[in-house]
């Protein structure tokens, strides 16, 4: 399979594992170990099935089963390999997929069929962002196989308002206007000593500084010119100021997760054998705010980024893998992410240009 047009990637860990028993470099491995550990991954990733000596003696290795043995051994003292029990063959650990996937895989061009599809569906949306998103997420599961995730993105609209109103001693209303007339109100403490003048105060600096542009760019520098000009300011007012801006526009307060294809995670032929594990992965879909979260690292970073089972905490249980990329708008500004989940034999093959595709595509839309 051609490599020329591996698309990016990000490991969510990038030092390479190396203790004995917790996985191993590619340094590590010669040239038979290598070619007998590709083999196994594959043939896994593939099957499902845990991978026996006899199976890869006849897969072209030239090697006896007895030699074969051997070396499987060596990789599960590396940590690379199990075995879910003793009678079985061996299957690669998660530290064993990060290295496959780093090191060893080989990602080409998404099939011309598949990107003419997903350009047809995502751009006959006339330029909603929303239908744009959800389509993108269907996309994903019904192409992928797993459960397509997307991030929408936080509200981008300038400000055009910025208001505290006292109510009663101890609580005061943050209050934002947007541009587009959208209003934004948090509850939130009323520092001690604040007065009258001080909620003024407080609203003066900020409408200086926030007219006109959006919190999510600005909300980093008001804090810093703040901690500049607390000598100036009264400092029940530099305390509101600081308050305010943590209210609003907190962490995933306005944004959505859009997830479809949990039935895909069902349909799995092993998916039966497996039904806690796929229990946990519906438990995981639910937690909402730890999802976007661990979207959100995906954003600091251009290309496709891949979380496998424990490298996320979210993931410790149902031992699950997410491939995800950004999706940005015109001005190569990073709006939010998109995802595949499902189980750790993905075929990250197909999925990660898949993914890579269908973000630089909703990029493209956004460019209008």
């Amino acid at each position: 399979m051609s490599n020329r047009s591996t698309p990016p990637l990000t490991s969510a860990f990038a030092a390479p594992l190396a203790s004995p028993g917790a996985g191993a470099s590619l340094a590590e491995l010669d040239s038979r170990a290598r070619d007998i550990f590709r083999r196994i991954v594959e043939t896994y990733l593939e099957t499902g099935e845990p991978v026996g000596s006899r199976t890869i003696s006849r897969g072209g290795v030239h090697l006896s089963p007895a030699s074969v043995r051997n070396t499987m051994q060596d990789l599960a003292e590396l940590g690379l390999l199990d075995s879910p029990h003793v009678s079985a063959g061996r299957r690669p650990t998660h530290a064993g997929l990060r290295l496959f996937v780093d090191g060893l895989l080989e990602v080409g061009d998404l099939a011309e069929g598949d990107q003419r599809e997903i350009e047809a569906r995502l751009l006959a949306k006339g330029g909603s962002l929303q239908e744009a998103l959800d389509e993108a997420s269907a996309i994903l599961s019904g192409l992928a196989g797993g459960a397509g995730l997307v991030v929408t993105p936080t509200h981008e609209t300038a400000v055009k308002h910025v208001e505290f109103v006292a109510l009663g001693s101890d609580q005061a209303l943050a209050v934002v206007v947007m541009e587009d007339g959208a209003v934004e109100n948090r509850l939130m403490s009323r520092p001690p000593g604040v007065t009258p003048a001080a909620l003024a105060e407080a609203s003066n600096f900020l409408n200086a500084r926030l007219r006109g542009r959006s919190l999510t760019d600005a909300k980093q520098e008001v804090a810093q010119e703040v901690e500049r000009a607390r000598r100036e300011l009264d400092a029940a007012a530099a305390r509101l100021i600081e308050e305010g801006l943590a209210a609003w526009g907190g962490e995933g307060s306005d944004r959505a997760l859009i997830v479809r294809g949990r039935a895909n995670l069902l349909s799995d032929p092993h998916a039966a054998a497996d039904l806690e594990r796929v229990r946990r992965l519906f438990d995981d879909l639910e937690q909402k705010e730890q999802l976007i979260g661990l979207l959100d690292h995906v954003r600091d970073a251009e290309g496709v980024r891949i979380f496998i089972g424990s490298e996320a905490p979210l993931f410790s249980l149902s031992g699950s893998s997410l491939i995800a990329a950004p999706y940005m708008s015109g001005r190569r500004k990073l709006l939010g992410a998109i995802g595949v989940i499902g189980p750790t034999r993905l075929n990250y093959a197909r999925v990660i240009p898949l993914v890579d595709y269908t973000a630089r595509t909703l990029s493209r839309l956004m460019n209008g």
